[in-house]
């Protein structure tokens, strides 16, 4: 069998950081979206929470069965690649589909409809996200160009990052559209058909080497049952593998401290820094969310990449997590209540663009935290799906044939999005326990204060959680080298052996 090419094209680091543009854009779109079916389409708070979770449900299904569907499958195309093309087309049509919805229809009727078409959203996304995370594993066997790919593919991906905030702008300008419900519709187009194309690049120009059929699955009605069987051995065997359980369970503290103080950002910057006003915040939130994504993407990566490649992968993620926890305590200076007398970087400055107006203004001080908070989730993902891809030669030396990228992918996915629900849930239980109330202009001295020690002290803490669980991660780069090299031997004596 061949073994990975060493160094990948850079026309095939693009096409796959593409599909990670994607991956990004359609949740994130999802994301803001979503808060409108509340103001929008005129359904009820509690139905729009079950229109978030019911499709999670199935999301929580279809992973592992579509990694394990792409890790066995046999076609002259590849294994992952014809997946990734067909995803790529259905999941953007039925991200569209799924938001063209009209009040005149009532509650009701949009509530099944888009019940029905997020569900088949889902399902047809991760016929799209899973192959293309497994497809990112086996590009190369060079443990130093897996994070250089992964940084890249991240880097692109951050993008989407720098493009959502936005949507909140244009959504809500009157001279654009004529209601908030037509800024969907219309908006969820133009996601839809970038989505589809740049979904596309990984498939056309991306490249999987010869496949070793050796124990491959029969995909077929008559084998589920037994295959369902194997797919459960599969999870069992990959729970067994420790180094890829510190992988999950840092991952899982990390992003999601993150995520569950995610929105507390924006209710400090509206109710504490500018006393409750909207109108005064104005772009101050997505501008603040938008400076972020570009420091990740152009500055924390590149660094987090070369701290891999010097010092090692762990030793980068304990550096990167270090850095970001003295970000996040950094914001309780830099969030202050702005005034007359506070420097404004960008003072009436603005971007237009047709009818749009992007006002630049934000408040100096509060962009001290960013480079630093921004090694938390940029050196996390970089490093974590690198360390997958290592842990995926490991699995093959230990449990022999088929490779289980894809599953292996579907599983530490499966963890963040498990974990990401818990967060949210959870915040939502820390805003009402601090008593914030976001219908008041004006939240009490103690609501502001718990707040934002809420703010710092839950990533912190969680984040210091994760270097914990990363102190014992074993699969350095000198254990790589090594199972690398037993893995060559082993795929010699066999070619000798069929000789």
């Amino acid at each position: 069998m061949e073994t990975a090419t060493q160094k990948i094209p850079i026309i095939q680091k693009a096409a796959f950081g593409s599909g990670h543009l994607v991956n990004n854009l359609l949740p994130g779109a999802l994301g803001v979206f979503s808060f409108f079916l509340i103001t929008a389409f005129g359904i009820e708070p509690a139905l729009a929470g079950l229109l978030s979770a019911i499709p999670r449900f199935f999301d929580a299904i279809s992973d592992p069965i579509m990694g394990f569907v792409s890790d066995n499958t046999n076609s002259r195309w590849g294994r992952r690649r014809p997946y990734i093309f067909v995803g790529a087309i259905l999941c953007s049509i039925l991200f569209v589909v799924q938001w063209q919805m009209f009040e005149a229809n009532g509650s009701s009727y949009n509530f099944w409809y888009f019940l029905v078409f997020s569900v088949l959203f889902i399902l047809c996304n991760t016929i799209f996200s899973t192959p293309l995370i497994g497809l990112g594993y086996e590009m190369t066997s060079d443990t130093k160009e897996r994070t250089r790919l992964m940084g890249f593919a991240n880097t692109i991906g951050q993008v989407s990052w720098m493009i959502v905030p936005l949507f909140w702008v244009l959504i809500a300008n009157k001279d654009l559209f004529d209601s908030q419900a037509d800024g969907v519709r219309t908006l969820s187009m133009y996601v839809g058909f970038a989505c589809m194309i740049f979904g596309l690049m990984p498939a056309i120009f991306c490249r999987e080497l010869p496949l070793n059929k050796e124990n491959l699955a029969e995909l077929n009605l008559k084998n589920m049952i037994i295959n369902l069987g194997k797919l459960w051995n599969d999870i069992k065997n990959i729970t067994k593998n420790i180094p890829f359980m510190r992988l999950c369970g840092a991952t899982f503290l990390v992003f999601n401290g993150f995520q569950m103080v995610a929105s507390f950002s924006y209710f400090i910057i509206v109710f504490y820094m500018f006393g409750g006003s909207y109108e005064l915040a104005g772009t101050v939130p997505a501008f603040f969310s938008i400076i972020g994504a570009a420091f990740t993407a152009f500055g924390v990566i590149p660094i987090v990449t070369f701290l891999a490649e010097k010092f090692g992968k762990r030793q980068a993620f304990i550096i990167s997590t270090f850095i970001s926890i003295f970000g996040y305590a950094l914001k309780w200076w830099g969030f202050y209540v702005v005034d007359e007398n506070s420097m404004i970087l960008f003072n009436d400055m603005a971007i237009q663009i047709g009818v749009v107006r992007f006002p630049l203004e934000i408040p100096l001080r509060m962009l001290l935290p960013v480079p630093f908070m921004a090694f938390g989730l940029g050196g996390l993902f970089t490093l974590m799906m690198s360390m997958t891809a290592d842990v995926c030669d490991l699995d093959e030396l230990l449990n022999g044939l088929p490779r289980r990228e894809g599953t292996f992918g579907a599983i530490y996915w499966l963890m963040v999005k498990i974990g990401q629900s818990i967060a949210l849930a959870l915040g939502g239980l820390v805003l009402s326990s601090v008593g914030f109330d976001a219908g008041k202009a004006i939240q009490s001295a103690d609501t502001i204060f718990k707040l934002r020690v809420a703010d710092i002290v839950i990533p912190c803490i969680t984040a210091f959680l994760a270097v914990l669980v990363m102190w014992g991660y074993s699969l350095n780069e000198d254990k790589v080298a090594k199972v690398k090299a037993e893995l060559e031997e082993k795929r010699k004596q066999k070619l000798l052996q069929n000789k």
